[in-house]
């Protein structure tokens, strides 16, 4: 029997905000960034919610995030994330994308999230989803750090090519695929194969999704992971793995813990949640 596969992008489609954008208090409350740069945050994310993000405005979210991210220490921030992903991002996941990922998996699919976010973030998220596989942006690093290049950017048509990369590793017929997402970036990933989807489409992919006759759904109840997912053994990561929007993430949380710790001591240790056994259906 030919293995398929549900592809999924992460920003909008089953998150409800940027997963980069959405961290604008944290990197300032660490003194990582100021308030202007916060209040430009808060605005991309809005023009973002609105709009979606083109090409242009993509270009500009990748270069002036690396250029923030030079010189960080990678260790630090695989570390670090992971520590502080359940308290950003858990609550933005669509029920709706819960849903839809279990019926997937129920169904004998594999789910393989794709995502222009660094893998620091996207694993830790695709972890707690069950997901199989991780697709996601790739920096260069030397010596334990960021140098601010990029090796491997998941967007536009480079997200169809790893797709395709995936399928001849994982015995998937394409054709036999789904794909979801938000934007009309993501129309070469959509291509790619036999079930394509429009998720909280922008105008442009409305109109695409139109043209070509694709479901159009529409995800607007945000839930809590933790209530609805346990959390399995890491995804295989293929094709790509960087964190940009995680580094800054973690070393702005970094900066304000060690100020906390200075004042106050060190902390107690938080629990650990209790598992949940077997998968969703």
């Amino acid at each position: 029997m030919t293995r398929a596969a549900a592809f999924f992008d992460l920003d909008k489609t089953i998150i409800a905000k940027s997963s980069t954008l959405a961290f604008g208090r944290p990197f300032f409350d660490g003194g990582l960034i100021n308030r202007r740069t916060v209040l430009k945050g808060a605005y991309a994310q809005f023009v973002f919610s609105l709009a979606g993000a083109d090409a242009d405005q993509m270009e500009r979210m990748r270069s002036q995030i690396t250029r923030m991210c030079t010189g960080w220490d990678v260790a630090t921030v695989h570390d670090i994330v992971r520590e502080t992903l359940h308290e950003i991002v858990d609550p933005l996941v669509y029920a709706e994308a819960a849903d839809l990922i279990e019926e997937h998996r129920a169904a004998g699919r594999e789910i393989v999230i794709v995502s222009s976010s660094g893998a620091e973030m996207v694993e830790p998220i695709g972890e707690m989803l069950g997901a199989d596989r991780v697709v996601a942006t790739r920096m260069v690093t030397e010596d334990g750090r960021y140098t601010g290049e990029i090796d491997f950017y998941a967007y536009g048509e480079n997200k169809a090519s790893a797709m395709r990369e995936v399928a001849a590793r994982s015995g998937y017929d394409l054709s036999d695929c789904y794909a979801y997402s938000d934007s009309i970036t993501d129309l070469p990933m959509l291509s790619a194969v036999g079930h394509p989807t429009a998720v909280n489409p922008d105008r442009g992919l409305r109109r695409a999704a139109a043209e070509r006759g694709w479901p159009v759904l529409e995800f607007s109840r945000p839930v809590s992971m933790r209530s609805r997912f346990a959390v399995p053994a890491a995804p295989v990561v293929t094709g790509a793995a960087m964190g940009v929007g995680a580094a800054v993430v973690g070393l702005a949380w970094y900066a304000r813990r060690r100020a906390l710790r200075e004042t106050a001591g060190p902390p107690t240790p938080a629990p650990v949640p209790g598992r949940r056994r077997g998968r969703g259906a």
